[in-house]
């Protein structure tokens, strides 16, 4: 089985990724610190063993917020664009709008936490 690698980075190209391996835990999240990052209704993340994402870009590490006790929001110091999250536990969550090909299956989220956050009018379709 060949090994996948995923591209991605920042709107103005400052801070860039490779991921390497099957992204884990594809969902959508809409907790406050996921809406107030983003200013969206919701983010759609994958997570990845922090040794299979390195930083390769100009900008190198990309700025962190921390967030609450156990995480930090990776944003671009430059451009502003949300990232991911670096967890204290070994894994980085990248937000898949700032994967490259958005056309992966592997990107898709199947689930939704804190989806009762969400306005009534905001829904997402179950996967099927």
């Amino acid at each position: 089985m060949e090994t996948r690698t995923y591209l991605g980075g920042c709107l103005c190209g400052n801070i860039r990724f490779s991921a390497v391996g099957a992204p884990g835990n594809p969902h959508t999240c809409s907790c406050e610190n996921c809406r107030r990052h983003s200013g969206a209704q919701t983010l759609c993340w994958v997570e990845f063993p922090r040794e299979a994402v390195e930083w390769t870009g100009e900008g190198g590490l990309p700025s962190v917020y921390r967030s609450s006790d156990y995480s930090s929001r990776s944003f671009c110091p430059k451009c502003g664009s949300t990232l991911g999250a670096v967890d204290d536990a070994p894994v980085i969550a990248l937000v898949t709008g700032s994967f490259d090909t958005q056309d992966v299956e592997e990107l898709r989220p199947v689930s939704h936490s804190f989806e009762d956050a969400c306005p009534t009018w905001w829904t997402i379709p179950a996967a099927g």
